[in-house]
């Protein structure tokens, strides 16, 4: 499950993408040619820039912490997906010596076993879809978290080169060499969050340290 893929949609990293940090700085204004006059070679000066640009997938994918929650991910995935083989085998199983309890069952005594049966599967089905949604909901509260606990790095990274608005590289036409802030990024987050502790952020069994949905703190 790839994790960078899906990018960020809450409201952390939104946050991010229009970033005002009371203006731009008098000597990026300074620097901005007016309309019309001709283009001329910028000379990479990163402090100067009034913008900078982040590739957030790269700061998720690349970062201990974004590593770390696809590490959790990826092996709640296959723990379910073992789980979910192992029911499939054992229902399987019982379905079969039903079948041939049939053969030596009247009809009526038959059916309230079959339709046990049949209840167990449909909830066990549920159950296991739950657990699937609840997974997905727990990789995407893990990138969310990441990214609130990134925001005052980020910030400080912004003030220290002078820039007052930070945008996704996906929404950047072109950018001179030196905008991009990505691998310092990586770096500052690496430095000051690491990978996030030593509680799981992903579980099946209710025992990771994120938050849950109606919880109380």
């Amino acid at each position: 499950m790839g994790l960078a893929a899906r990018g960020l949609t809450g409201r952390s990293f939104r946050a991010l993408i229009a970033l005002a940090l009371f203006g731009a700085p008098a000597a990026a204004q300074d620097a901005l040619l007016p309309l019309g006059a001709p283009l001329r070679a910028a000379e990479p000066s990163p402090q100067g820039f009034p913008i900078a640009v982040l590739n957030q997938e790269r700061l998720l994918s690349q970062s201990l912490y974004g590593q770390r929650i696809q590490r959790e991910v990826e092996a709640a995935g296959l723990a379910l997906s073992q789980e979910n083989r192992r029911i499939e085998a054992q229902l399987t199983e019982e379905e079969l010596r039903l079948t041939e309890q049939r053969a030596t069952m009247s009809a009526e005594d038959f059916r309230p076993l079959a339709e046990d049966f049949d209840t167990r599967v449909e909830g066990i089905r549920a159950a296991q879809e739950a657990k699937s949604r609840a997974l997905q909901a727990q990789a995407e509260a893990a990138q969310a978290q990441f990214f609130e606990q990134a925001f005052p790095v980020l910030i400080g990274l912004l003030r220290e080169r002078g820039a007052a608005v930070l945008m996704d590289n996906r929404a950047v036409l072109l950018s001179v060499e030196g905008a991009d802030i990505t691998d310092e990024a990586i770096a500052l987050v690496d430095a000051e969050i690491g990978a996030g502790g030593d509680a799981p952020l992903i579980d099946l069994d209710g025992t990771g340290s994120l938050p849950r949905e109606g919880a109380t703190p």
